[in-house]
């Protein structure tokens, strides 16, 4: 049986939508009949043919790894999960038996095998993983918010690896996984949280996310906010999304002697930092990959608890339409973009 899925066809730019064979679940594996899609940053990468996915895709493939559905047909073996169950699915299929794994950080497990990057993925009618990757959803749960939860729990585990509460937070880098932080930042007890920017419309998506203060590095002072927030010390705590030089140097010399910073945002070139300051000033810089699998709970229980992730959606497509998705993620005046695929 043929399905419609967006497929990179070549080693090139573009996509392309095309019928492909419909998954069968093996011993295991669960197939997934996907209800809607959100373009990440990773897709437009292999829209786009960068150097990363010129390394990392092998065509054809279908691509996507940020999903819900339901399951439609459970492999043999697989039990603890139901037909027409809502669900999504952790991306990075891991091996089980390294020293990460056995310690329950599959977020470091060294034999990673990614969805939509190693292996067929989500950008299609069906999906088919293992069982153990499955992630049942509360059928209460918005299905566009869910849809997202990939990024989600990326922003999740960069903002959450330190406590919040009480703290000023700075994050650099207004993409979609920045304003996502800005919420979870906010709903986790942060005292303010600033996001630095160069994209005005992306910033006063942070805002409508509920950042205290919104700062384009262009146009305006960092310090200047700052002192409006009576920080004198520095900010206790940053999440550093963008990737870029600058954003990370400057973050440096605005924390606190004794800061923390959490490092997600990949650069597309080696970043030259000052060391003197990063140990004179004793900060703790924590690398973070990827989601653990606590924080698909912890995102689900903080949407039924009252956080609001819905202002970071900003455009909805049919998957047919899926080259307007990627028009909009190109724009840079866009949030989360979500593909349907039920109609």
């Amino acid at each position: 049986m043929m399905m419609d899925a967006i497929v990179k066809p070549t080693a090139g730019p573009g996509l392309e939508l095309r019928k492909v064979e419909k998954p069968t679940p093996g011993p295991g594996e669960v197939l997934i009949k996907i209800h809607k899609t959100a373009i990440c940053g990773t897709d437009v990468h292999i829209y786009d043919w960068n150097d990363w996915s010129k390394q990392h895709i092998k065509p054809p493939m279908t691509i996507g790894h940020e999903y819900v559905g339901e399951i439609a047909e459970l492999g043999a073996n697989v039990t603890g999960y139901t037909i027409g169950q809502r669900v999504t699915g952790e991306g990075h299929i891991t091996c089980g038996r390294c020293r990460n794994c056995r310690s329950g950080n599959i977020q470091w497990c060294k034999d990673t095998n990614s969805v939509g990057v190693d292996r067929n993925g989500a950008f299609a009618e069906y999906l088919c993983i293992p069982a153990t990757n499955v992630i049942a959803i509360d059928p209460s749960l918005d299905e566009n918010v869910v849809a997202m939860f990939d990024a989600v729990g990326n922003a999740t585990h960069t903002a959450l690896m330190y406590n919040l509460v009480g703290e000023d937070v700075l994050i650099t880098g207004a993409g979609p996984i920045g304003i996502i932080a800005v919420a979870i930042a906010k709903f986790a007890g942060a005292k303010s949280v600033t996001i630095t920017d160069i994209n005005d419309i992306r910033l006063d998506l942070a805002k409508k996310m509920g950042a205290d203060k919104v700062v384009n590095t262009m146009t305006q002072d960092l310090h200047a906010t700052m002192k409006e927030l009576g920080i004198q010390e520095g900010f206790d705590v940053g999440l550093e999304m963008s990737g870029a030089g600058p954003a990370l140097n400057q973050m440096l010399t605005v924390m606190r002697n004794g800061g923390k910073i959490s490092l997600l945002g990949l650069g597309n070139a080696p970043i030259n930092v000052d060391m003197n300051l990063i140990i004179g000033k004793g900060l703790t810089l924590q690398g973070i990959y990827g989601r653990k699998l606590d924080n698909w709970y912890q995102m689900s229980a903080m949407v039924k608890g009252g956080l609001d992730l819905t202002p970071a959606i900003t455009h909805h497509f049919h998957y047919t339409e899926f080259e307007k998705g990627f028009e909009a993620m190109h724009s840079g005046k866009s949030g989360k973009v979500i593909l349907d695929w039920t109609k």
